[in-house]
């Protein structure tokens, strides 16, 4: 009964967040699954490449440092991983001297067609206030590199972790996988509405919170 009433108040916040936010026209740049939900959410196209991946923490930093040059680059693919040992059962892509793990990818071809594909979308959003930048604790990604990360010179930015931050633009979250990190990108983008309306960030470039937003934790919670 209660899954049901949580599915049916899904399926109603979806149908008004679409008809609420009216900015179809951005770019999230995540680390990893976590802003693909919200074009998910919104029922509109991926405008980044940046979907069913991730990336180590340094070699994302490394990647907005200078993002122009490396998403510039034609994408190559690697056997090997400069960050994990063993065999890898997905494509890991190059960009000069970073690493995507196309993790929800069963070869490289449709790595490659994809990130192709919706690089090309990406680059007609030319106005920048429309584009979003988010990063969390996993993969190799620490406080310092979170702390460069909100001193990029990069508009409508957010992290989140299970630790403070001095700045502003972090969430601090209780939900965590056994003390480590903040869940998936799956997982943390349900868990994400307790504390922030992401979708109200999307639309606005404004971090808050409201009632609504915490009705849809309630609805999306695991």
């Amino acid at each position: 009964m209660i899954r049901k009433i949580k599915k049916n108040l899904i399926k109603l916040t979806q149908s008004l967040d679409r008809r609420l936010y009216k900015n179809k026209e951005f770019v999230i740049i995540s680390n990893n699954c976590w802003g693909a939900e919200i074009y998910k959410t919104l029922g509109v196209p991926y405008n980044t490449p940046f979907v069913g991946l991730f990336i180590f923490g340094p070699d994302y930093l490394r990647l907005l440092e200078n993002i122009d040059y490396y998403l510039d680059l034609k994408l190559n693919f690697k056997q090997e991983s400069k960050w994990l040992e063993g065999s890898i059962q997905y494509p890991i892509g190059v960009l000069d001297d970073i690493e995507i793990h196309f993790m929800h990818y069963k070869d490289e071809s449709e790595a490659k067609s994809k990130w192709d594909r919706r690089l090309a979308r990406m680059n007609k959003v030319t106005d920048k206030n429309k584009y979003f930048f988010k990063i969390c604790d996993r993969d190799l990604t620490d406080a310092n590199i979170i702390s460069k990360f909100h001193n990029l010179s990069l508009k409508n930015k957010i992290s989140f972790g299970i630790t403070e931050s001095n700045d502003k633009n972090h969430i601090q979250i209780k939900e965590n996988e056994n003390n480590q990190n903040v869940p998936d990108g799956v997982k943390l983008y349900r868990y994400s509405f307790k504390y922030i309306d992401v979708l109200e960030w999307v639309n606005s470039g404004r971090i808050t919170n409201n009632i609504y937003s915490k009705i849809k934790s309630v609805a999306n919670i695991i």
